[in-house]
């Protein structure tokens, strides 16, 4: 089932060296804290994009990754950048930070005079993957200068990088594994080859976020250094968790992660018991907000369920392990939702979002950004309760919802084309109904090409979910999680508002009239005209989706309650699917 997927940027090498250097002149004027830190680690992290896109450029060219001037001097200012990171976490994050004295100028080489791929990474996105962590595994792995520190692209690049920095090597390198996502493979050349196993004796960390469902690309990396004659006892993992691989691990490569030392330092240890108090995440949220910590409470996995349904058992389904980590904080004065908002640029975007939705009244109101992590009041309702109001109350509300983000808030970045949403969608399609139901799918985008030219990209929820949404004592319909899910490790992203209407008309089971009543209001607020013919082909793109989306999830649940749910779930979209089709 298609459901997952990446949004790739095509960025000018010129503005993104603009907008680093940018940041690091900020960070020289900034206080020491976690706000100085988190900007470093922004500026290291667009750093890392920058270097990944040039890279990959090159071996778009050349077939293969191999040595690279440009690449050399790419690694050495990650690997200074990776330093500073270490520098400046000493001492509660007020360390000092120095920077190379020709920092610009090794920044202005990296240069192309065609636009870069870039690859937003994952874990500094999604799975609150921190510098830290990656920095303290190497502290701790007892590995030396004399270790040969190779990166894969994309996220790679950077940690690789941290992992240098950490255990005193001058340099890295960076390999693209390619091929088929269970079975990776490299193509390095002659000369690289030559330079990565120059010497007999070193070791060799290799470092990536993962692994995924096969742990292919950091067994390709194996595969090719042993196949070079290393020997087993020189090679280092560094993923990103202290799992093993997915069901699709080869058997070679599952003897891999029974034998390797693989180094890796949770994020519990690094933002809830640090021995040093000025590092936890408990004293960078209550330096937010002046309110000191009563009680923290780990929310993330699903676990937010037992906390909003507390005297019902009934729970909506979740991907739990593809959740964001978050926590409930209890204050003096309120409780708090504290929630990994990622460590890029974006998390800045999302926070204006979040403080425009809040101060008109749809979301709860935000307090603020703390390296990562949005904190803002927890509400504290059911989701789903909706009988307090009526039907033509929640239509409205959600119109006028919909409406304010169609007409203030811009797309932050794009999305599949409608074109790529209709061949996900008959892929689904056919796998969940067979070629029958492909067909008459195939038959219902017949006026795709023509739709596609009237569509306006805004910024979409893309998570209309009746679990989404609270009533409040005022009896006042709350949206939550409001900010992620059309920067989802999805392949949708930002869409015609048109996508979050169909999603809406499907969760909340609005009956035709009530779907072209809820167009009328967002149109209303937004000036949109989205008339029955987008709608009908949204509607069948969004079924398709939630199909695969809760598919996969389904394929990778342990709790045999949360299976019940993702295939209760299924269920009901399949049958939404069937009608629809039938039509």
């Amino acid at each position: 089932m298609l459901s997952y997927g990446d949004v790739l940027r095509i960025e000018s090498t010129s503005l993104l060296r603009r907008s680093v250097a940018a940041k690091f002149e900020a960070v020289a004027l900034a206080p020491a804290g976690p706000d100085r830190h988190a900007l470093l680690v922004r500026a290291f992290i667009q750093t890392g994009e920058l270097v990944q896109g040039l890279a990959d450029q090159e071996f778009a060219i050349r077939g293969a990754d191999d040595v690279s001037e440009l690449q050399a001097v790419a690694a050495g200012l990650l690997v200074e950048q990776g330093r500073a990171i270490l520098r400046s976490g000493d001492d509660g994050f007020c360390g000092n930070i120095e920077l190379p004295g020709d920092w610009r100028a090794r920044l202005e080489r990296l240069e192309s005079p065609d636009p870069v791929r870039l690859k937003r990474g994952e874990g500094y996105a999604f799975y609150a993957v921190y510098p830290e962590s990656y920095l303290e595994a190497a502290r701790r792995s007892g590995l030396t200068p004399n270790t040969v520190v190779i990166g894969l692209r994309s996220i790679g690049t950077s940690l690789a990088a941290l992992v240098a920095a950490a255990i005193g090597a001058s340099t890295i390198f960076t390999l693209r594994p390619v091929g088929h996502p269970f079975g990776r493979r490299l193509a390095v050349g002659k000369a690289l080859t030559r330079k990565i196993l120059s010497d007999s004796e070193a070791n060799f960390a290799i470092v990536d976020e993962g692994p995924g469902l096969s742990g292919s690309s950091f067994g390709s990396v194996t595969d090719w250094l042993t196949s070079h004659g290393v020997a087993m006892h020189r090679i280092h993992f560094f993923p990103s968790h202290e799992g093993k691989p997915g069901p699709k691990v080869s058997a070679t490569h599952s003897v891999y992660f029974d034998t390797v030392p693989r180094h890796f330092t949770g994020l519990d240890d690094l933002l809830l018991s640090s021995p040093d108090p000025r590092r936890r995440l408990s004293a960078w949220v209550s330096r937010l907000t002046g309110e000191r910590l009563q009680a923290l409470q780990d929310i993330s996995g699903g676990r937010w369920r037992a906390v909003r349904y507390s005297h019902d058992k009934n729970w909506p389904p979740s991907q739990t392990w593809m959740e964001k980590r978050k926590f409930l904080m209890h204050t003096e004065q309120r409780p708090l939702l504290v929630k990994f908002a990622g460590l890029d640029d974006l998390a800045h975007q999302k926070l204006r979002r979040s403080a425009m939705l809040g101060e008109a009244g749809f979301t709860p109101r935000c307090v603020g950004l703390t390296y990562g992590f949005i904190v803002e009041h927890w509400v504290q309702e059911t989701p789903g309760n909706l009988a307090a109001i009526t039907r033509d109350e929640a239509v409205d509300r959600v119109g006028r919802y919909l409406g304010f983000r169609a007409r203030h808030l811009p797309p932050l970045h794009g999305g599949a084309s409608l074109s790529e949403l209709c061949a996900m969608s008959i892929s689904n399609t056919r796998e969940a109904l067979g070629e029958e139901g492909a067909r008459k799918a195939k038959a219902l985008m017949s006026n795709a090409a023509r739709i596609e030219r009237r569509l306006r990209r805004v910024d979409t929820d893309n998570r209309l979910h009746r679990w989404e949404w609270l009533v409040d004592s005022n009896r006042t319909m709350i949206k939550t999680d409001a900010l992620d899910h059309n920067a989802a490790h999805d392949f949708v992203g930002c869409q015609d508002i048109a996508w979050d209407i169909a999603g809406a008309a499907v969760e909340f089971d609005l009956s035709a009239a009530e779907t072209n009543r809820l167009a009328e209001i967002v149109g209303s607020e937004a000036g949109t005209n989205t008339d029955e013919e987008v709608l009908k082909l949204f509607e069948l793109c969004y079924l398709a989706f939630q199909i695969g989306h809760w598919t996969n999830a389904a394929t990778a649940v342990a709790d045999d309650d949360d299976r019940i749910r993702l295939e209760e779930t299924i269920r009901r979209y399949l049958g939404s699917l069937n009608v629809l089709l039938e039509k």
